[in-house]
C-alpha cells in the first residue's frame, strides 16, 4: 500500500514538473535552445561536474559551445529551460539584439546578486546598481585619466626591461612550464605601481614593516591568486591549515595595508600622483557624498581584480597563440620593427602607431574572452526581436525577471560577424570596417568596463617589448611528439573557468632575438 502511494506521489509530482517545465517553455515562445534538469547557474557547474545531456551543461559550456547552439537552432537568440529551477533563461548571440540591452539599463539591470561575493572588502561599482552605482561611476570614473594611462604603460616597460636584464638576463633561451607564471607577476607589478602607488621589482626582498606579518608584495600576490578559493571559503575552513591560513592572513594584510594607505594619503601635504589610488582619494574629496572607507576599499579592490587576473590570463593566452602561429608572429615583429627601427623602447604616445599589436591583442580577447557571460535581467515584461537563419523575425516575450546570458563566445564566434571565427586572424582588426557592436570583450554601454584603456596600455606595451626581443615557441615535450597541429592547439590553449576564462598550462620557450 505505501509504494502505491509513493509511486502515485511520484507521477503527481512528475507530472506538475512537466506541465510547469511546458508551461516555461511556452512562456518564451518555445524558443529553441538548451533543455535540460538543472538551471545554467546551477551549482553542479561550479563544481566542475562534466556536461551529461539534458541534465547539466558541464562548467565552461558558454566557451566550449561558442556558436554551435545558435547555428543549431538557426536563430542568435535562444532558450535554456530548465526543471530546477522551472525557468527559462535567454541567451544572446545577436550584436544588434545586445547593443539594445546593454544600451537599455533601467529594462535590463545587472542582476547585482550574482556579484555579491566580490563585495568581500567592501561594497563598490561592480556590484552595485542604480544611484550607487551612478555615485562610485562618478567618483572612480576620473582615476582612469591618460595621465594614469601613461603610467601604465612607463611602468609595464620597465617592469619587463627588469624582466629581461634582471631576471633572464643573458640567457638565450628561456623555458617556462606555464607562461602565467611569467604574465601573472607582471599584471600584479603593474597594479602595484599603478594601482597603489607602490613599486615592486622581480628581485625585491624587502623587510616586513612594522605592524604587519608579511609585505605588501607578498599580500596583493595572495589576495590575486587565491580570490576564489577565500570567498567560496567559511572562516571557520580558513583556519584548518597552513595554507589556508597563510591565505586568510593574505587578505587581512592587504586590507590592513589599504587602510593605512587612506590614512596616511588623507593626512599627508598633497604629492601629485597619478595611481588609481590617489586619484580615486582626490576625486572623493569632492562635493556629492563622500565614499566611506570600506567603500574605498572595495572599489580598490575591484580594480585590483580586474586589472590583475584579466591581464594576466589574456597575456598568456596571446603569447600562446603567437606561437602556435609563428607567421603571425614574425608579421608582428615586422610591424614593430617598421614603428621602432632601432628596437629602441616605446613611448605612449606611440601606443596608436603599433597597429599590429593592438590587432593581435583585440583578436586574442575576441578569441578568449576573460568572462564569457554578461548577465542582465528583465525589469519588466517585455520582447526582443531578432532575424532567423531564414530571414524571418522572431520575436522574444521575456517575462518580468526572465535572466538574460550575453555569451561572448557565441558573439564572438559568430560567422555572420567574423570571417572563419575559429582561426587566429589579427589583421581583421587592421582592416576598416570590422563590426564593432560583435566585439565585446568589456561588455558594453554604460556599464562597460571602466578600465578598459588601463587593460589594453598594459597588455599592448607587455606585448610589444617581449616580441621586439624574444620568439615565442611551444615547448617540445617527448610525450606530445606525434601530436597534430590542431591537438597542440587544443592542449596548449585549453582553459577552464574561474573568476576569468583561466590558461591550464601553456609551456613555451622564449628565445632572444639577434
Amino acid at each position: 500500500m505505501w509504494l502505491r502511494i509513493l509511486v502515485a506521489l511520484t507521477v503527481v509530482y512528475a507530472t506538475k514538473k512537466i506541465i510547469a517545465f511546458w508551461q516555461v517553455a511556452r512562456g518564451v515562445d518555445n524558443l529553441p535552445g538548451y533543455r535540460g534538469l538543472f538551471t545554467a547557474y546551477s551549482f553542479l557547474n561550479y563544481l566542475g561536474v562534466p556536461k551529461i545531456a539534458g541534465v547539466v551543461q558541464g562548467s565552461n559550456y558558454l566557451f566550449n559551445d561558442k556558436h554551435t547552439p545558435f547555428a543549431s537552432a538557426g536563430c542568435d537568440v535562444v532558450a535554456h529551460v530548465s526543471a530546477y529551477p522551472c525557468r527559462a533563461d535567454i541567451l544572446l548571440a545577436d550584436a544588434a539584439v545586445i547593443k539594445e540591452v546593454t544600451s537599455s539599463r533601467a529594462r535590463f539591470p545587472k542582476p547585482v546578486e550574482n556579484y555579491a561575493a566580490l563585495s568581500f572588502f567592501g561594497f563598490n561599482i561592480v556590484a552595485s546598481e542604480g544611484e550607487i552605482w551612478k555615485k562610485y561611476r562618478k567618483i572612480t570614473a576620473p582615476a582612469f585619466s591618460d595621465r594614469n594611462n601613461k603610467l601604465v604603460w612607463d611602468e609595464t616597460i620597465g617592469i619587463m626591461n627588469d624582466l629581461f636584464n634582471n631576471v633572464w638576463g643573458s640567457k638565450e633561451v628561456i623555458t617556462v612550464d606555464h607562461c602565467r607564471d611569467v604574465t601573472l607577476p607582471i599584471a600584479l607589478f603593474v597594479i602595484g605601481i599603478a594601482g597603489f602607488g607602490r613599486e615592486m621589482t622581480w628581485r625585491e626582498d624587502s623587510s616586513i614593516p612594522p605592524g604587519h606579518q608579511m609585505t605588501f608584495k607578498d599580500s596583493l600576490s595572495i589576495v590575486s591568486t587565491h580570490l576564489l578559493q577565500r570567498i567560496l571559503v567559511a572562516d571557520w575552513v580558513m583556519n584548518l591549515t597552513a595554507k589556508t591560513r597563510e591565505i586568510k592572513l593574505g587578505f587581512e594584510e592587504l586590507k590592513l595595508y589599504m587602510l593605512e594607505m587612506i590614512e596616511q594619503r588623507m593626512n599627508s601635504e598633497k604629492v601629485e600622483r597619478h595611481d588609481l589610488f590617489s586619484s580615486l582619494l582626490e576625486a572623493n574629496n569632492d562635493e556629492g557624498g563622500a565614499l566611506s572607507s570600506e567603500e574605498l576599499i572595495g572599489n580598490i579592490f575591484i580594480f585590483l581584480l580586474a586589472g590583475h587576473e584579466t591581464t594576466a590570463h589574456t597575456l598568456c593566452f596571446c603569447f600562446a597563440l603567437l606561437a602556435l602561429y609563428p607567421d603571425e608572429q614574425e608579421k608582428l615583429y615586422q610591424h614593430i620593427k617598421s614603428v621602432l627601427p632601432d628596437l629602441r623602447t616605446p613611448t605612449y604616445e606611440e601606443m596608436p602607431l603599433l597597429t599590429q599589436s593592438i590587432a593581435v591583442f583585440y583578436e586574442t580577447l575576441r578569441m578568449y574572452p576573460p568572462a564569457p557571460n554578461v548577465p542582465k535581467r528583465a525589469a519588466e515584461d517585455t520582447t526582443l526581436s531578432t532575424t532567423n537563419a531564414q530571414g524571418e523575425t522572431v520575436t522574444i516575450p521575456l517575462p518580468k525577471g526572465t535572466n538574460l546570458m550575453i555569451s561572448l563566445p557565441g558573439l564572438h564566434y559568430n560567422p555572420k560577424y567574423w570571417e572563419d571565427p575559429h582561426m587566429f586572424k589579427p589583421d581583421r582588426f587592421t582592416k576598416p570596417g570590422w563590426d564593432r557592436d560583435a566585439f565585446l570583450p568589456f561588455s558594453g554601454g554604460a556599464r562597460a568596463c571602466l578600465g578598459r584603456k588601463f587593460f589594453e596600455t598594459e597588455g599592448i606595451a607587455a606585448l610589444t617589448m617581449l616580441v621586439s626581443r624574444y620568439k615565442i615557441t611551444i615547448k617540445e615535450e617527448p610525450q606530445f611528439a606525434h601530436e597534430t597541429l590542431e591537438q597542440k592547439m587544443e592542449r596548449v590553449m585549453r582553459n577552464k573557468p574561474s573568476l576569468t576564462l583561466t590558461p591550464i598550462r601553456c609551456p613555451l620557450v622564449f628565445t632572444r632575438r639577434s
